[in-house]
């Protein structure tokens, strides 16, 4: 059913998101908000991905409170996601390739699997969504500045990139 949905995720942010970029997206009210069941104490942000020209390297900062990271197909099944606890540093950064991307990497012995985090993606194109909590209304700029920071750009030096 949901590739037979024209308004799917995907589609209502194309609108506002360009396409291997973080935008942040508005915060919910009761008349408005671009998704549903968005919730006000958070600020939310998306990457629509594309990796028919290469990898994307994620770099999110993690907020005081709570950060999460999800990531979605192009038909929003959920597919991996991560907050900042499993992460365990400030900074939650992984590399997204297909599992064709992934298989023409080269082997690195000095990069264990513990220095890079890579998550493969079963469709070419989706969505990652980006949230930050903010536990009172007085934090709000903070979890929206830490959701400014993110970043979602294309691996130049990866095999046929452009």
């Amino acid at each position: 059913l949901p590739r037979t949905a024209t308004q799917d995720a995907y589609a209502r942010l194309s609108k506002i998101a360009p396409v291997n970029t973080v935008t942040a997206l508005p915060a919910p009210t009761p008349e408005n908000a671009i998704m549903p069941f968005m919730d006000p104490a958070f600020a939310s942000a998306v990457c629509r991905y594309d990796l028919s020209q290469a990898p994307i390297k994620l770099a999110v900062p993690v907020s005081l409170a709570y950060t999460s990271v999800s990531f979605y197909t192009r038909y929003d099944i959920a597919y991996y996601a991560i907050n900042d606890r499993a992460a365990g540093r400030r900074i939650i950064e992984l590399d997204l390739m297909t599992p064709e991307q992934h298989s023409q990497m080269p082997e690195d012995e000095e990069i264990t699997a513990a220095d890079r985090l890579i998550v493969e993606s079963p469709t070419v194109t989706g969505l990652i969504a980006i949230r930050a909590l903010a536990p009172e209304p007085g934090l709000m700029p903070m979890a929206q500045s830490s959701i400014a920071n993110a970043r979602c750009t294309p691996q130049a030096e990866s095999p046929g990139a452009n």
